[in-house]
């Protein structure tokens, strides 16, 4: 039967029928090899296409020029290769009625000249970019030609490979370095006299690139038409550059941001994270719509599909982007079609995908470990072949997540918590209110826990007869840890963790030191709760940098929440001991580069240094299993199933995960518990 929703209906894109309106929209997850859309990177964009998006758009951005090296493991469009890697990937889409188009560009000076072939960034100006840093050469005439030449080529590329189009990317780019009024210092016909003239070079583009691929093709253009900065584009001339796209007759689509990327906060407002505004931009993009009357596509914080729905309904949006919530869950459109929407595992905002780009070069959910490893974890767990009795101490991300592909395997679960409620360590982190979107993490996995009859036992702290009472086949140990304090050579007993100020066991003092050894959420975290209830605040780290592990687009937030208030960031500088001195604690600072004893006085510090594996259970439960706790690393990582037998015959397997092996975070204590529980 035909469908009355509107994300269901088909949109005829110039020759192009297009079977709804989800796409996801170009982005870069950093899963090329030597710049080739590889296997793992088509695995990727297929099992969204086989879900039922109508259209994958890949890269973010695929490079036309040698002189635009990848920034994070872009796809290369200037080399000839390129072509049999995207038919791969354009023909299995097309297998599942998926169109794909790619995202070209050219970077400019939002590269640097140290990757790559070593050549000098090049942009309208010698600006650099705050976010890459690199200084570029002012652009000449023939690096312009050379340029336009390079995008027809990369587009008869995609043409050669099936592609059904692609779109051009102005926004934050080579592009926009032209067309922006803030960085164009060029004269001359691509100069920055007048709108015309910084408009030239993408019109050249646009037209050298039509004329190279005819009208069979579809072309368009991505940008923003207001940069939300003063003395940058503004909307009224982004209509303008609009309509001039429109006037070429050349131009099938306008994809809509917002803002500038040039740097992290700038990036963050154009991409919002948790905490944040859905949708902030939708608005701009309907007006554009409204106005301009070409196809309109845009992808923001549209994480749900309520709000998806809406963009399309109220004529704001042709096609939607849902680019961040199909890496969480691949499958959206096929739940929506069976009316399952309420099963669609939500993007969180957590933003591990974009930031772990730039901490490890490759986009992972935080939430999902089957995204980015489609070649070897499964997003539908399969049915086990013998039914299990399987039990689990600890209801943390970790336990969540192995009871749940328990249950989907098929086996009988039965899930111990000390706790009243599940979530361990998420439920902490959800006491800012800016990150209690995820405890969708943990409300997801228990909905999927209790469609599948899964028992929880909460308010148990599990002992070991508690659990061989069950005559479990598996056991997992999913405990997680409890802080690390004991880290100074003397005074561990004045200081407080950093879990004691995020769950408001202890109040903030006057004057806190954060001594922040782990560089995680957590010590920001503690500090932005105390600056927030007006403590004078020193964040203390011996490394660097402080919050290495806390990347770009999250550390915005924090900093945001910080800076207006009485809060220094001390780097390079060891907390050695603490000692009392009076009503007040005396810090004694060291450091590793030098020997350094300096003091001084703070009313509170909080230490910040991971956890410590909770692992008792664990071993008194050890040489009661059939394999003595050991993990075949091999078969783990091989995606076989367990089969060390070391221990007494008859008894269980015994396995631990997540934070109760070693400090780690969410995602990979996720990870233990997929790619473990989906072979038993």
């Amino acid at each position: 039967m035909a469908s009355n929703d509107p994300l269901l209906q088909p949109y005829r894109l110039r020759h192009l029928t297009l079977k709804n309106r989800i796409m996801t929209t170009p982005h870069e997850p950093a899963y090329p090899e030597a710049g080739m859309p590889k296997d793992r990177y088509r695995a990727y964009h297929v099992e969204r296409a086989k879900a039922g998006i109508a259209m994958a758009m890949t890269a973010g951005s695929a490079t036309v020029s040698k002189d635009s090296p990848p920034v994070f493991n872009n796809i290369l469009a200037y080399k000839d290769e390129v072509v049999g890697w995207m038919k791969k990937l354009a023909d299995e889409c097309h297998d599942h009625g998926c169109a794909v188009m790619i995202q070209l560009t050219h970077l400019g000076r939002r590269t640097h000249w140290n990757k790559g072939d070593w050549l000098p960034a090049v942009t309208p100006s010698h600006q650099r970019e705050p976010a890459h840093r690199a200084f570029p050469k002012k652009i000449e005439d023939w690096d312009i030609a050379r340029i336009i030449t390079d995008f027809a080529d990369a587009a008869e590329r995609m043409k050669e490979a099936g592609l059904d189009g692609i779109e051009i990317m102005t926004h934050g780019h080579l592009l926009d370095q032209f067309i922006s009024p803030l960085t164009n210092d060029l004269d001359g016909p691509y100069g920055k006299q007048s709108l015309q003239t910084r408009m030239r070079f993408t019109l050249d583009i646009i037209d050298a690139v039509r004329r190279r691929v005819g009208d069979a093709f579809i072309v368009g253009t991505r940008f923003a038409p207001d940069e939300a900065e003063t003395g940058g584009i503004t909307e009224a001339m982004g209509l303008e550059i609009a309509h001039m796209f429109k006037a070429t007759g050349q131009i099938d689509f306008l994809n809509i941001n917002r803002g500038r990327i040039h740097t992290d906060p700038a990036m963050t407002d154009m991409i919002p994270i948790q905490g944040m505004r859905s949708a902030p931009h939708l608005d701009l993009a309907g007006r554009v719509r409204a106005e301009v009357g070409l196809p309109t596509f845009h992808a923001a914080r549209i994480a749900d599909v309520a709000t998806a729905r809406h963009a399309v309904a109220t004529g704001q949006l042709d096609m939607v982007g849902m680019t961040r919530a199909h890496m969480a869950d691949p499958h959206i459109v096929r739940k929506i079609i069976a009316g399952r929407e309420d099963e669609i595992r939500p993007c969180v905002g957590a933003t591990y995908c974009l930031d772990r780009i730039y901490q490890a070069g490759e986009a992972l959910c935080i939430h999902n470990a089957a995204t980015g490893r489609e070649l070897t974890m499964p997003h539908d767990v399969p049915v086990a072949r013998k039914k299990k009795k399987v039990a689990i101490v600890g209801a943390g991300p970790a336990g969540l997540e192995a009871a749940r592909v328990a249950a989907e395997r098929g086996h009988s679960v039965t899930v111990f918590e000390a706790a009243a409620r599940p979530g361990g360590q998420i439920r902490l982190t959800a006491q800012n209110p800016r990150r209690k979107e995820m405890i969708g993490i943990i409300d997801w996995r228990m909905a999927q826990c209790a469609a599948r009859d899964v028992e929880f036992r909460f308010d148990t702290w599990a002992e070991a007869g508690d659990v061989t009472a069950l005559s479990a086949d598996v056991v997992i140990i999913a405990t997680g840890g409890l802080p690390q304090t004991d880290v100074l050579a003397a005074g561990n007993d004045l200081v407080v963790s950093s879990w004691d100020l995020i769950s408001g066991d202890m109040k903030p003092g006057a004057n806190v030191l954060v001594y922040d050894d782990a560089g995680d959420h957590a010590g920001l975290q503690a500090a932005e709760i105390a600056a927030k209830a007006g403590s004078k605040v020193e964040i203390m780290t011996p490394d660097r940098s402080f919050a290495p592990d806390v990347m770009a687009m999250n550390l915005v937030p924090y900093m945001r929440a910080m800076q207006d208030k009485d809060v220094t960031f001390t780097v390079t500088y060891r907390l050695t001991s603490v000692v009392r001195d009076g009503n007040r604690l005396k810090a004694v600072i060291g450091s590793d580069y030098m020997p350094l004893a300096r003091e001084r006085h703070y009313d509170q510090v909080v230490v910040n240094h991971g956890t410590l594996p909770l692992d008792a259970l664990y071993f008194e439960l050890k040489p009661l299993s059939s394999n003595l706790g050991e993990v075949d690393y091999d078969a783990l990582i091989e995606g076989r199933p367990q089969q060390v037998k070391s221990g007494p015959k008859g008894g269980f397997q015994l396995f631990r995960i997540g934070d109760a092996v070693a400090a780690r975070n969410t995602h990979a204590a996720i990870y233990d518990a997929l790619r473990l529980m989906k072979d038993i």
